[in-house]
């Protein structure tokens, strides 16, 4: 099956800003949380409670959501690349095909982002679970 559209040199350039964007975000997330996840062990190795272990769990479970998302959006950073080379060296059908599997990959980065916050919100009511 043959893609019906026909891009231009400049069609994967439009994805640039926009998965830079997104990979600034993913990691000032991961920033943040290897700075909670920190804070939370050196806490619970002074003073070790089942609140602060699960609340670690997740923050793990989350740094890992992180860095596929990060791992996705890279790749998705990379065949736009190899798009616009493909595109340059004459290789439309090529590049077609290397662009939809740039978008596919933003997605899944997108929806793995979706996740995190799932995942995050969890967190938050495991924190305040005690005031219930």
């Amino acid at each position: 099956m043959e893609p019906s559209a026909t891009i231009s040199l400049t069609t994967p350039a439009l994805l640039f800003p926009a998965i830079s964007l997104l990979l600034l975000a993913y990691t000032n997330r991961f920033l943040t949380l290897a700075n909670l996840m920190r804070d939370l062990y050196s806490r619970y190795k002074a003073e070790p409670s089942e609140k602060l272990k699960g609340q670690i769990n997740n923050l793990k479970y989350r740094i890992v959501i992180i860095r596929n998302m990060q791992v996705t959006g890279v790749s998705s950073f990379f065949m736009s690349a190899l798009t616009m080379f493909s595109l340059f060296v004459g290789q439309a059908m090529v590049a077609q095909w290397m662009f939809g599997a740039s978008l596919l990959l933003l997605l899944v980065s997108l929806a793995l982002s979706l996740r995190e916050v799932q995942v995050s919100i969890d967190a938050l009511n495991l924190q305040v679970s005690d005031i219930d």
